[in-house]
């Protein structure tokens, strides 16, 4: 039987994580997890190939969408609390689980400290660690916030997430009209919340304890998580493979729908 619904799940520290199920009944699961300053909606191109194999669980990450908000700093350890919070309550024992930036490195984080809840594992555009100009690169991006809000960072975020000739297509105006909707959507402590989460990364020393099979995914032109930095995640995590797709830059999935989805599905389906 196919089925959506929506609701709304309490994190350890009581905050409300917002989702959506779809999917028939009797299909394995499959958890989605977005990016900072993005929303459950993140996902849409994916869900007609991935509802055909799968139960498909989205939420939006806490300060993001429609979930609740909690004051900053947070930490990896809360973003994979929330989600267990969300398997726990919906009677999910064991899941496949892809990410985008920080949804890939909340994946990363759940398969090396909970493992026996991870069947497979797709990282998409992340990082494992938070070099000095990577963290510089947060606290830019806090301190324009502060002085202009969401507002000042709307910008600035897509020529970082997509590539130069995706952004002056006239044929991707209403998708990059979507994007700039959940940037500004995001709440202020959302954000920073996240941005300090993300100087803390601490995930590469640890990566040989992704035991999973796994396979990373990234733009060829992501200047965040690059192809570099991310072959080098793929060699020293056990059971992996990456694909790297051309003419995408961070948010790899919206920019190249059809090369991702093609690449996603092979390993989800192998």
């Amino acid at each position: 039987m196919t089925d959506r619904y929506f609701g709304e799940v309490a994190a350890p520290d009581g905050v409300a994580i917002f989702y959506q199920v779809d999917g028939e009944q009797d299909r394995p699961w499959i958890i989605l997890s977005n990016s900072l300053a993005t929303d459950m909606r993140l996902w849409e191109p994916m869900m007609a190939p991935l509802t055909e194999h799968f139960r498909v669980l989205r939420y939006d990450t806490r300060g993001h969408g429609k979930s609740g908000g909690a004051k900053p700093p947070y930490d990896l350890q809360m973003m994979t609390g929330d989600v267990l919070a969300l398997m726990d309550n919906l009677g999910i024992e064991r899941a496949d689980f892809m990410g985008i930036s920080l949804g890939g490195m909340t994946g990363l984080e759940l398969a090396i400290s909970h493992p026996e809840r991870i069947n497979r594992l797709i990282c998409c555009d992340a990082r494992s660690d938070a070099p000095d100009g990577y963290k510089a690169i947060w606290d830019g991006n806090i301190a324009r916030l502060e002085e202009g809000g969401l507002a000042a960072v709307c910008e600035p975020t897509l020529e970082r997430w997509f590539t130069e000739d995706f952004l002056k297509d006239d044929a991707n105006l209403d998708k990059l009209a979507i994007v700039r909707s959940m940037v500004l959507g995001t709440t202020r402590d959302g954000y920073v919340g996240v941005a300090r989460c993300l100087q803390g990364l601490d995930i590469l020393p640890r990566l040989g304890g992704v035991n999973c099979p796994t396979l990373f995914v990234v733009g060829e032109s992501d200047p965040a998580a690059s192809v570099a930095v991310m072959e080098d995640m793929k060699d020293k995590t056990s059971n992996a493979e990456i694909v790297i797709l051309k003419n995408a830059a961070h948010i790899s999935n919206l920019e190249q729908p059809q090369a991702f989805n093609a690449g996603v599905m092979a390993f989800l389906t192998s």
